[in-house]
């Protein structure tokens, strides 16, 4: 979602700076003075909108940007049809083709819950919960988290499933791998020692039973996370039973302006 919108901003920025150019080289070869004064006026409004598409790209780029909810896997904290606001600058700046994260106010910590690129889709963003940071050590016991030997408490986490699945039902877990990045094959419920390396985390869903993350495709890079999120602004149902034009059912009034833990 972010890059799809990036992208028509910077190809509407750059189209409206051509746009500009050719108007200023008109002026100067154009002899007739009503055309001069249209261009005048035409440049002045395509001036006004480049400015405000250059600020909004600065924006979204660095200091904070909009999310929708696609999927089940955080709730019940973040439900479909949820839109966010996420921050970009608390982990630092994102430098393409680097892991440097410049301006950084801290570093991402357990219970942060972010947006990232994960390693095994790269064209898509993913919102989990950070439960393992650099150094700690996560392991997973009958649906219970322990973190350096502690069982976390995670008032958030909802299971779907009214039973644990072991290795018997998902097979044994094992690390291996696989196109140059560590590969996870592991039980839902049920996961042995696993050490978080430096500038890496282990991301998990708060629907524990419905959600793809580092239990099946390994660690996040520092490099990757996008921001962290920080208020719903806006909750729209999906359920298709609703009326779209039944506003207030629609729209999930009790959401907006949520603050997000």
């Amino acid at each position: 979602m972010f890059d799809n919108v990036n992208e028509w901003l910077i190809t509407v920025t750059v189209a409206l700076a051509a746009a500009a150019v050719a108007l200023r080289l008109l002026m100067r070869v154009n002899r007739v003075e009503w055309l001069k004064r249209m261009m005048t006026w035409l440049l002045g409004y395509v001036d006004v909108f480049l400015s405000a598409l250059v600020i909004a790209l600065v924006i979204r780029s660095t200091v904070i940007e909009p999310f929708r909810i696609p999927s089940s896997s955080m709730e019940d904290t973040l439900l479909i049809g949820d839109h966010l606001f996420v921050n970009r600058f608390i982990y630092g700046l994102r430098v393409p083709f680097t892991k440097s994260r410049p301006l950084a106010l801290r570093q991402p910590v357990r219970g942060d819950i972010v947006v990232f690129i994960p390693p095994h889709q790269r064209d898509k963003d993913f919102i989990k919960r950070v439960v393992g940071v650099p150094g700690d050590v996560v392991e997973i016991r009958d649906q219970e988290v322990y973190v350096n030997g502690t069982k976390l408490t995670e008032p958030f986490v909802v299971h779907k499933d009214t039973a644990a699945l072991g290795a018997a039902a998902l097979g044994a877990a094992a690390l291996g791998a696989a196109a140059g990045r560590r590969s996870f094959f592991v039980p839902r419920d049920n996961m042995k020692k696993v050490p978080v390396p430096p500038g890496s985390y282990f991301m998990m869903g708060d629907n524990r039973d419905r959600s793809e993350d580092s239990r099946y495709w390994g660690f996040a890079s520092l490099a990757d996370i996008k921001g962290k999120a920080l208020l719903i602004y806006f909750s729209w149902n999906p359920d298709p039973e609703v009326a779209p034009y039944d506003l207030i059912h629609k729209v999930r009034w009790g959401r907006m302006f949520h603050g997000i833990k």
